[in-house]
């Protein structure tokens, strides 16, 4: 704890394959093989859900490229946290990072973790539904070993992203050739009256997109590891414009590929879309879609935990969470405080965790902190023109965003008013009720400082310094 002491630094460990990984390996996970029967479900046609999909992906290209211009102005790790530190002030930021470390990463890594252990445990339970206790310990069994693989070693934990990343590619690669054949082949459900019995109510299409969204989060997960980054301001805006137009292609062929060999009234009643497609095209083989979704959740899992570790360690050492997140391990390297902490908030929100509850909820909580954030974008164009930019986009792309960003979060509410929105809300703002006291008097008991060393020798950890 001695300010005078040396600091450690994360090494700049992560390359362009390894940020494409970390883009398109955290997006491509549960999503594309649970929340397709979702978006149709809430859209009500066919066609419509295609074009939510597309429409999805759009967006989430243009809110990366606005990302990518943050990214490479202000060049630090932490996301949407640190550009909202920087360009709105503490008050808000802190507000960020309360309702992220409580409640917004947490609920990412349990949807993800429970889309896993559904699909790690379907070819068990052909015949029912599996046992939701044992979900949830295959779910929580997942979080640990993943905590421990990213605690351990950086690349490690990033080479795990890469072949998980190419596994699951591969996986959407033969969805996308199974619907090819069956068109080739001619056995495939016609498209007329696609967009029949469309759902155009405001609830409808901002629930639809809520959950096509859900399939592409992740799309901003390496502006959270930026100081890991080599070279970012080459390989942020490269990575991003490889990964997630490569991502939204493939969503849109499988989704495509899915209509094409099952019904509408199929794909709504199925519990497991990928199992139904295999067990229809691949038959005795389908079980292999099992696997592959299970294998793409894990992927997408170690992803989140990579990157949710980091936005935990970087608010700690601006000030907003204990110092003990702050550090390093001293022979790894790796953030490992923020990693188990993140840990333990995961564990406690899967108790009573719900896949569907948790998309819509965190979906509304995460697109309301993008929308300051792209603001603060549109900030520095208009006030700041004369910083240095490495890359920029175009004025009316964070304009875009915005407008969007500020339709999910409105759209539902004022259509369709329910109380958990209000709960979200009300948690939110409950942060205040922490900064006041704790981070702007800093009224810290000297408890929580011999905690701190206590901890610091336990878990052999060191203060971590700005790699810059």
């Amino acid at each position: 704890m001695d300010p005078k002491a040396p600091q450690l630094n994360l090494r700049r460990e992560v390359g362009l394959t390894g940020a494409v990984a970390l883009i398109a390996g955290t997006m491509i996970g549960s999503g594309i093989f649970m929340s397709p029967q979702y978006v149709l479900l809430a859209i009500g046609s066919p066609g419509a859900s295609l074009v939510v999909w597309a429409c999805c992906g759009l967006l989430a290209i243009l809110a990366s490229l606005c990302y990518a211009e943050l990214g490479t102005l202000i060049c630090e790790s932490g996301g949407e946290y640190i550009y909202i530190l920087r360009n709105t002030g503490p008050s808000v930021a802190f507000l960020l990072i309360f309702s992220s470390v409580m409640f917004v990463r947490p609920a990412g890594v349990v949807g993800i973790a429970l889309s896993f252990a559904r699909y790690a445990v379907a070819p068990f339970y052909a015949d029912c539904a599996p046992p939701e206790l044992l979900v949830k310990c295959v779910a929580a069994s997942a979080i640990l070993l993943l905590a421990t693989v990213n605690c351990l070693n950086v690349r490690f934990a990033m080479s795990v992203q890469v072949f998980f990343m190419v596994a699951k590619v591969f996986a959407l690669l033969v969805i996308v050739i199974g619907g090819v054949t069956r068109l080739i082949q001619g056995d495939v459900l016609e498209f007329e009256d696609s967009f029949a019995n469309t759902n155009v109510g405001i609830n409808p299409i901002g629930i639809a997109f809520y959950q096509g969204l859900w399939s592409y989060d992740g799309w901003n997960n390496l502006n959270s590891v930026t100081e890991e980054l080599k070279r970012p301001e080459v390989n942020l805006p490269r990575a991003v414009l490889i990964a997630i137009p490569m991502v939204t292609l493939l969503y849109v062929l499988v989704n495509v590929s899915y209509l094409m060999v099952m019904t509408p009234a199929e794909l709504m009643s199925s519990s497991a879309v990928a199992v139904t497609w295999g067990n229809k095209v691949l038959g005795s083989w389908g079980w292999i879609m099992s696997v592959a979704a299970a294998l793409s959740a894990f992927g997408s899992l170690n992803g989140t935990f990579f990157s949710g570790g980091r936005v935990c360690f970087v608010a700690a050492r601006e000030g907003h969470m204990p110092d003990i997140l702050a550090m390093a391990h001293v022979h790894r390297l790796t953030p490992s405080p923020a990693l188990i902490f993140t840990t333990v908030i995961s564990l406690l929100v899967l108790i009573p965790g719900d896949f569907q509850s948790i998309v819509n909820f965190f979906s509304f909580t995460a697109w309301f902190f993008y929308a300051i954030t792209i603001s603060g974008l549109l900030y520095l164009k208009i006030k700041k023109p004369e910083l240095p930019r490495p890359y920029t986009v175009p004025f009316i792309i964070p304009i875009l965003v915005l407008l969007a960003a500020i339709f999910l979060v409105l759209a539902p509410i004022i259509d369709n008013p329910q109380i958990e929105y209000l709960y979200v809300t009300l948690f939110i703002l409950s942060g205040i009720l922490v900064y006041i006291p704790v981070i702007h008097y800093k009224l810290c008991p000297g408890l929580l400082t011999r905690i701190t060393l206590f901890l610091q020798l336990f878990l052999e950890v060191a203060p971590a310094d700005k790699n810059l």
